[in-house]
C-alpha cells in the first residue's frame, strides 16, 4: 500500500471555533500509532450532538476544544495498521497499469493503462469497520460486567479530542485539530484506537450501517437492551428523531401494545406511525394539562416505560411523570451533558424506576456487528431513517436541514466527487 505509514492528505469539513458553520479544509492525517487504525471513511451520518457540540451555547460546545473535527455516525474501511494491532486487516491498493505491465505487456498497452488508472476508483478490500465513540476493550471490570457498556479504555483522552498519547492524528495548516469522540468522520481519513472500532460483514452497505453508530442504536437499545421493554406493555416516546423512532421500532419489535409517540412537530407523526406508533400527541394540543397528565389519563395510571429522546431536563420529568406508579419505567436516552433535572422525590419513592442509557447500552464492539446482521437480514430498519443524502461539500445544509426538523438523518458521502446529486429516498 503506498499510503500506510505516511501522511494522508484529504478532505474534512473543520469547526475553527464554536457558532460558526463548518469550513472543507485540506488536512493532513498522521499514520496510526501503537494500538491504532487509520481508516478512509466512506459514509456518516449527522447527528443532533454534532450539531450541539458546534451551536448550542452553554452546552457541549463550552466542553470541547477547537479546531475540531465532527462527526461520530462512520463507517468505513481500514486502510493501515499500527504495530500490535491484530484484529483488523488494512487494504491493499493496485493500478491496473502496474498489474498489466508485470506480464510483460507492450509498451502501448502500459501506456494505455498508464492513463486508464487515473479514470479507476481505488479498491481497498480493507476490513469494513463502524467507528466506535465508546470504546470496547472487553479487558476492564466494567467490559467484564453485566451491568454496564461504560469501557474506561481511553475514555478521558477522547472526551478531550486526544488519542492515548495525547495529542490528535489530524493537523490544519500547521496547528492541531482536535478529533470529536475519538472520531472526527467529517474526515475522509481518521485514525481511531483499535478498541474504538467494529469489523462488520464485508457486504454491508456503509452508507446505511453508519447509522449504527450513535442515534439508531441508542434509542433501539434503550428500548430492547435497557428498558427491556416487554410484549403487552404500554409505551410512551418522547421525541421523534432519529433516537425516538428507532426507540418505536424496538418497542413494535417485542410487541408492545400500545406505543404513544410525543412530539411538537405533527410532520413526524406519520413516520412515528410507520415504525409502529399507535398513537401521536402534540402536546400543544392539549392547553391546560401537561403532557404527563394527557398520557396517564390514556393509559388509565400510566405506561409501564416511557423513553425520553430528546436531551431536555423538563422533558426528562415529563417522561418520568408518565410511567405509572408500583412498577413504572423511564430510560432517559437524549443527550445533555451539562443541564441538572429536577423531579418530587415522591414520583421515586411510589416504585418507578428511572435509567439512563448511553449507546443503547449495547456492548460497542460485540454488538454493533450483530446489529448490522441483523439490518442484512432484513430484520432491523435503516434506510427507513435516511431522508437525504449529500456531498461532504454541502454538510452545512444538512445540519439546516436536521435543526429545520426536515431530515431525520442525511447521509454524507466522503468519496472523492464533491458534485455527487443528491438524493432524497421516497
Amino acid at each position: 500500500m503506498a499510503t500506510a505509514g505516511k501522511v494522508i492528505r484529504c478532505k474534512a469539513a473543520v469547526a475553527w471555533e464554536p457558532r460558526k458553520p463548518l469550513s472543507i479544509e485540506d488536512v493532513d492525517v498522521a499514520p496510526a500509532k501503537a494500538h491504532e487504525v487509520r481508516i478512509k471513511v466512506v459514509a456518516t451520518s449527522v447527528c443532533h450532538t454534532d450539531w450541539q457540540c458546534l451551536y448550542e451555547a452553554g452546552n457541549a460546545s463550552n466542553l470541547r476544544p477547537f479546531p475540531l473535527v465532527l462527526g461520530h455516525e462512520g463507517a468505513g474501511v481500514v486502510e493501515s495498521v499500527g504495530a500490535e494491532v491484530t484484529k483488523f486487516a488494512p487494504g491493499s491498493f493496485y493500478s491496473t497499469a502496474h498489474k498489466y505491465h508485470s506480464f510483460g505487456f507492450s509498451s502501448l498497452f502500459y501506456s494505455f493503462f498508464s492513463l486508464l488508472k487515473h479514470f479507476v476508483v481505488v479498491f481497498p478490500s480493507g476490513d469494513k469497520v463502524i467507528p466506535l465513540f465508546l470504546p470496547c476493550c472487553g479487558k476492564c471490570d466494567r467490559c467484564k460486567s453485566d451491568k454496564t457498556n461504560l469501557c474506561k479504555k481511553n475514555w478521558e483522552n477522547m472526551q478531550a479530542g486526544v488519542l492515548a498519547d495525547g495529542t490528535s492524528r489530524i493537523s490544519c495548516r500547521g496547528q492541531q485539530v482536535y478529533q470529536f469522540l475519538g472520531v472526527s468522520s467529517f474526515s475522509q481519513y481518521t485514525v481511531l484506537p483499535d478498541t474504538s472500532l467494529a469489523k462488520i460483514d464485508a457486504a454491508a452497505p456503509l452508507d446505511r450501517v453508519c447509522l449504527l453508530g450513535c442515534g439508531v442504536s441508542t434509542g433501539y437499545g434503550a428500548a430492547v437492551q435497557t428498558a427491556k421493554v416487554e410484549n403487552g406493555s404500554s409505551c410512551a416516546v418522547f421525541g421523534l428523531g432519529a433516537v425516538g423512532l428507532a426507540a418505536i421500532m424496538g418497542c413494535k419489535e417485542v410487541m408492545a401494545s400500545r406505543i404513544i409517540a410525543v412530539d411538537i412537530n405533527p410532520e413526524k407523526f406519520e413516520k412515528a406511525k410507520e415504525f409502529g406508533a399507535t398513537d401521536c400527541v402534540n402536546p400543544r394540543d392539549h392547553t391546560g394539562k401537561t403532557i404527563q397528565q394527557v398520557v396517564v389519563e390514556m393509559t388509565d395510571g400510566g405506561v409501564d416505560y416511557a423513553l425520553e429522546c430528546v436531551g431536555s431536563p423538563v422533558i426528562m420529568r415529563n417522561a418520568l411523570e408518565s410511567t405509572r406508579e408500583a412498577g413504572g419505567t423511564c430510560v432517559i436516552a437524549g443527550w445533555t451533558e451539562t443541564e441538572t433535572m429536577s423531579v418530587p422525590v415522591i414520583k421515586i419513592l411510589m416504585g418507578r424506576t428511572l435509567k439512563g442509557t448511553y449507546f443503547g447500552g449495547w456492548k460497542s464492539a460485540e454488538d454493533v456487528p450483530k446489529l448490522v446482521e441483523k439490518y442484512m437480514q432484513k430484520k432491523l430498519k435503516l434506510d427507513e431513517f435516511i431522508t437525504h443524502s449529500l456531498p461532504l461539500a454541502k454538510i452545512n445544509d444538512a445540519f439546516q436541514l436536521l435543526v429545520n426538523g426536515e431530515s431525520i438523518r442525511t447521509v454524507i458521502s466522503l468519496g472523492e466527487e464533491t458534485d455527487k446529486p443528491e438524493r432524497t429516498p421516497a
